[in-house]
């Protein structure tokens, strides 16, 4: 009967992420066929109990990866979180903190997965649950975070969906919380300790890693390889669904054709989706000149192009700007184009040049845009007409053999 009931509420599962306007309907399936063998039988077997345990721990494991390839990332989100409920006095921790989550979540996957500590672990996965599942629903209610980040850059989900995820996270651990005195194994308890600081010392480091190198596996719009150059002559249609709070009935209209100075019929339609048709998507990048002129495509139409980008110009050591200062003057001798990407106000810079006149040709983009290009800083990206060739953080900038290397490319 367990495996009935298992089947039936990954099918439940699947279901809400597919049919999200049925997901209570199918959250209340699942949470029943969970259930009842708990209630109505002697409760779940070990093979069941097995698969829930490898399910919850894949599941973590997976998630943790997600982040531990792009802490900064999670730190990044952490700080909108820390805005959000107004405990700002943490940003400086924020880093710390990420990395401190993210290994803890790491630890309780891996210890699932490999039924080590079993028991401490269904412990500390009931923990971070009751407090994932407690902020994700705030989210859904208030939308105080977009994008919780729960899976790092790597999957897109919308509050409810994140939060209807750990509803059935939760579903899931249930069994394993209830029968947790079935779960164990025949290794000493030495063992077991050594096992469980192999594995978080070596995610520790893979960690460590990312955060000062670059993402080992990029999730983001500019990967290495991806061209970035948009090319469609078909116009861009966008399409707004609302739904009227009375009847439940929606309604598709192309923008900007619909009612929206109608006081009325705002009243009683709610937007709720909206999709797009024909044109190029959006990159997630606009870049200006001093004068406030888009100069985004000119970038990214520019062939053998280096650019270095800065999310914030104060953090910028002595040691990095003379790194840039010799990739820069190397690469104008080569005839490729330098440029600066940076967050700073256009009067900022003249002062800069001052100091460093090798800061020629600079442009202004959005702060949270830069640190999706690279997320060291500062950073440096190689486009040649608009295909990302490579890119580095500041710790691993090309010099000697290595900036030969890439002028011959």
């Amino acid at each position: 009967m367990s495996w009935i009931s298992l089947a039936v509420a990954v099918a439940a599962a699947v279901a809400i992420v597919y049919i999200p306007t049925l997901a209570p309907w199918f959250l209340t399936i699942l949470l029943i066929n969970l259930v009842i063998p708990i209630v109505f039988y002697k409760g779940y077997g070990k093979p069941a109990l097995v698969l829930c345990r490898l399910l919850v721990g894949g599941l973590f494991i997976f998630s943790s990866f997600t982040k531990g390839v792009d802490p900064l990332g999670t730190k990044y989100k952490m700080l909108d979180y820390f805005a959000a409920y107004h405990i700002e006095w943490l940003n400086e921790m924020a880093l710390v903190l990420a990395m401190a989550m993210i290994l803890a979540e790491f630890i309780v996957g891996i210890c699932l997965f490999t039924n080590i500590f079993s028991r401490i672990a269904v412990l500390g996965a009931t923990l971070l649950m009751l407090f994932f599942t407690i902020t994700t629903l705030f989210d859904a209610l208030y939308n105080l975070v977009p994008d919780c980040g729960c899976f790092g850059t790597a999957v897109k989900m919308t509050n409810w969906q994140t939060f209807y995820k750990n509803l059935v996270i939760d579903a899931v651990l249930l069994p394993l919380i209830i029968h947790n005195k079935k779960l164990g194994n025949k290794l000493a308890w030495r063992t077991e300790f050594w096992i469980a600081v192999f594995y978080a010392a070596l995610f520790l480091g893979f960690e460590i890693y990312n955060y000062r190198h670059l993402p080992v596996v990029d999730f983001m719009n500019w990967k290495v390889g991806r061209q970035m150059k948009q090319e469609s002559s078909d116009e861009q249609r966008i399409y707004l669904i609302y739904k009227n709070k009375t009847t439940g009935e929606t309604k598709e209209y192309l923008s900007p054709d619909y009612p929206w100075n109608d006081s009325v019929w705002m009243s009683e339609w709610e937007f709720v989706d909206q999709r797009t048709e024909g044109g190029g998507s959006y990159i997630g990048f606009t870049a200006y000149d001093a004068d406030g002129e888009d100069v985004t495509e000119m970038i990214l139409s520019t062939e053998k192009l280096l650019m270095f980008t800065s999310s914030d110009l104060k953090e910028i050591n002595e040691g990095e700007w003379s790194r840039m200062e010799d990739i820069a003057n190397a690469a104008s001798k080569e005839g490729f184009n330098v440029i600066w990407l940076t967050e700073a106000p256009p009067e900022s810079i003249d002062s800069l040049r001052g100091v460093y006149p090798f800061v020629e040709e600079v442009y202004y983009g959005d702060e949270l845009e830069i640190k999706t290009i690279v997320r060291f800083n500062p950073g440096l990206i190689y486009l040649d007409d608009g295909l990302v060739v490579d890119k580095w953080s500041a710790i691993d900038f090309p010099k000697d053999d290595e900036l030969k290397a890439l002028f011959e490319k």
